[in-house]
């Protein structure tokens, strides 16, 4: 292993984020929209390891709901990514080790495992560290991160150093839980460091750790990559296998119990962006130590969060809060009850409330589609396609659809018949009517639907693979 092997990295991409609802749901999570700025922290992650001097090709470890929204935001980058598709949730543990096995089965020496959904400033500082930490990795050594505190936070874990060193890397002593608010203060005091939860490892010898500590999983792990279907660049891994692994994080299965973990005392800024409280902390405030984004007017208002998706938010004589507007739904909130946001996004997912999970726009393999408005017997839609991309032929019993083409055009098949619908352009596509569109074009294809009957949900479905007599009922 010399300097020169490029690092691998595997960017785990998974989690509802619901802390952070109503801007991040289970459709669309926090790592895919652009919480800073205007990339997602995802594409920020991606753009970290872009350095080809440094970095191989990244490696994806993600599930089947959200393997189109990394494809396309890696594309909109330019980045080639290959996709490692997760059967099921079974937490950090079993994602790392499958990650693992698949780059060790393409030659890979070393891995960066690291969270799609966490900010860090400082791109230069990042790749310094990773370079800090190599020199561990080559003695055998599985690498953290370990970030120098500036407050005593009882929200993350930390990382006691040991005594000895390689170079600038320390060896870990101890993985400490989330402390209390008098805990952290000493933990400050004597040097300890918050666990970034991101680490750089030989694949070989995180697996020989995680059967040493955890055989079950790591035997899953490894089966599931060696049993897995490839299409391309897309690796679906084995589902029996997977599940056969025990839902535990990488902490709980191997950093916490392995004698082989060092600690790079990071130079890069960091946060996981966790919280709203968060957002309050790295954002930039005003004089009265307000965040804000969006259309916002303030008044009187002192050390708040206010940020609009949407709506005009005007907020008047309160302190402490965080608002946040979106086209669907609103969070108001103190800042000291913010831990209670996730049971309560359950409670409203648990009322089959539509809001607690899904994004008014809801993000496909082809483009989006954001409901507009609704009623008893008629739902509108916006709907985007990306240049290349097609609907499935598809029909429905209890609908009819009218697509009205506002921006680029579209290649219609209706009835065995194409046609070219260009802007302006307007069609009626009756129920029970075999129809697919494409988009041929460079432009995005934009057109609003506007469907008609007594039964508007996805379940009026019929889903043709090659001839309309050959249509099954799909989703």
């Amino acid at each position: 292993m010399t300097m020169s092997t490029p690092i691998t990295p595997i960017i785990l991409v998974g989690g509802s984020g619901k802390r952070l609802w109503p801007l991040s749901r289970e459709s669309m999570p926090k790592q895919f929209v652009p919480l800073l700025g205007e990339r997602s922290t995802f594409q920020q992650t991606l753009l970290r390891v872009a350095d080809t001097a440094l970095f191989g090709r990244p490696v994806i470890a993600t599930n089947d709901s959200y393997r189109f929204t990394a494809e396309q935001q890696a594309r909109e980058l330019g980045i080639q990514i290959d996709l490692l598709i997760e059967p099921a949730r079974r937490d950090s543990g079993p994602a790392i080790g499958a990650a693992a096995a698949y780059a060790r089965s393409i030659g890979a020496e070393i891995v960066l495992a690291l969270a799609s959904d966490h900010l860090v400033i400082g791109e230069e500082e990042f790749r310094a560290d990773c370079r800090a930490g190599v020199e561990s990795v080559r003695e055998g050594g599985i690498v953290t991160f370990g970030i120098p505190p500036t407050e005593p936070k009882t929200d993350y874990g930390y990382i006691r150093p040991g005594g000895d060193r390689i170079g600038e890397v320390r060896k870990v002593a101890a993985f400490v839980e989330k402390p209390d608010a008098q805990t952290a203060l000493r933990y400050l005091s004597e040097g300890l460091l918050w666990n970034s939860g991101n680490f750089l490892f030989p694949p070989a010898l995180l697996l020989s750790e995680m059967a040493r500590f955890e055989p079950t999983m790591a035997a899953a792990a490894e089966e599931a990559v060696a049993k897995a279907n490839r299409r391309g660049s897309t690796v679906f891994l084995d589902p029996v296998a997977f599940a056969k692994a025990p839902a535990k994080s990488i902490d709980y299965a191997v950093m916490e119990r392995t004698d082989k973990c060092w600690v790079v005392p990071a130079r890069f800024r960091w946060s996981d962006l966790g919280t709203w409280g968060a957002m309050l902390d790295i954002g930039e405030a005003d004089s009265a130590g307000n965040v804000t984004e969006g259309p916002v007017e303030l008044d009187a208002v002192r050390n708040s969060y206010i940020r609009s998706d949407g709506p005009l938010t005007a907020v008047i004589g309160v302190e402490n809060l965080v608002v946040v507007a979106m086209p669907d739904a609103v969070l108001v909130g103190h800042h000291d009850d913010l831990p209670r946001l996730k049971d309560v996004v359950q409670r409203m997912s648990d009322g089959n409330h539509k809001a607690a999970t899904e994004h008014a726009r809801i993000h496909r393999s082809w483009g989006t589609a954001q409901e507009v408005c609704r009623g008893a017997y008629f739902r509108a839609k916006h709907l985007t396609m990306n240049s290349g991309e097609q609907l499935a032929l598809q029909s429905h019993r209890r609908r009819d659809k009218h697509w009205f083409v506002v921006n680029g055009s579209g290649e219609l098949l209706l009835d065995g018949r194409r046609r070219l619908l260009n802007v302006n352009d307007s069609v009626l596509i009756p129920r029970n009517a075999p129809h697919s569109l494409r988009n041929p074009g460079s432009a995005v294809l934009e057109f609003i639907e506007v469907q008609t009957g007594d039964h508007l949900d996805e379940e009026d479905f019929v889903r043709y693979e090659e001839a309309p007599d050959a249509g099954q009922v799909g989703s």
